[in-house]
């Protein structure tokens, strides 16, 4: 991850949290007072943004020492140590709250993920959306692949995607595809959302490099992937669960993107104790 930008959404949340100090800390607590701690989780799950929680209390003291238990994309029980730190208490108090709002949302998105991901089996990619918290994309993103799930765009600068909006303001799918191709560099990838077989071929002859299939029944699936016949990868979204991830991806397809990865995701229990030496 571009560590300016993860560090300018770290600073952000920490003005949010203090922006005139931590009135608590700062009446109760010695500057001078040194602790230890550690950072334990309450249930299982797949981790995903230890770096990022080290990274705000290095910000806030770079004296506080960070000594992480296990690694990113590792997969931690109920009441394991997932890193150890010491340094002054002030700091450390005053970053408890932002580090752990970090690390359990991107430790429940990359938990999701994993169960998305074994369900789909090893030839169908599960996919993220831009269905993400405001501003939080890249951290959001990043923990999803953590999870065993892959990034499709980043943004809307980043990949041509042409959705049932766009094509209403178009006569026909050829149409939209063709302007596409005569503006773009080439080899661009064109991807074009279809719902019916119609549709699919009509994309298909125009030249679209990738297919998204959405809320589409699972026998119009197949009719659409025996005519695409490999030719073309064949992305698949809408109402996407868990039991239908396995429906779908024993037909074949190369993606299914899940939305639920960003947006209904349940954050993990974790915490952050003091210890005595």
């Amino acid at each position: 991850m571009d560590e300016k930008a993860v560090d300018s959404i770290i600073r952000a949340a920490l003005a949010e949290d203090l922006p005139a100090g931590d009135i608590t800390t700062d009446t109760l607590i010695a500057s001078e007072l040194q602790v230890r701690a550690v950072i334990i989780s309450k249930e299982e799950g797949v981790l995903a943004g230890l770096d990022i929680a080290r990274r705000v209390f290095q910000l806030l003291d770079p004296s506080i020492v960070f000594e992480k238990q296990k690694e990113d994309g590792q997969r931690f029980r109920r009441e394991e140590i997932l890193a150890r730190l010491s340094g002054p208490a002030v700091a450390i108090l005053k970053g408890e709250r932002t580090a752990l709002n970090f690390l359990q949302r991107l430790c429940g998105i990359a938990t999701m993920t994993s169960r998305f991901a074994a369900a789909a089996g090893p030839k169908t990619k599960i996919l993220d959306t831009r269905k993400t918290t405001p501003n939080l994309r890249l951290l959001e993103k990043y923990a999803v692949r953590m999870g065993g799930g892959y990034n499709h765009r980043l943004n809307l600068s980043e990949a041509v995607l042409i959705k049932d909006n766009h094509l209403r303001l178009f006569s026909s799918i050829r149409e939209a595809v063709e302007k596409a191709k005569a503006l773009l560099p080439p080899l661009t990838e064109i991807e074009v959302e279809v719902t019916s077989v119609g549709e699919a071929k009509e994309a298909l002859e125009a030249g679209a490099s990738r297919l998204l299939l959405d809320n589409m029944p699972l026998r119009r699936m197949r009719r659409v992937l025996a005519l695409v016949a490999g030719r073309i990868p064949v992305e698949v979204s809408g109402r996407i669960n868990l039991r239908r991830v396995q429906k779908i991806s024993c037909l074949g397809v190369d993606y299914i993107s899940v939305g639920r990865l960003t947006h209904s995701y349940r954050s993990i229990d974790i915490s952050l104790e003091l210890v005595e030496d």
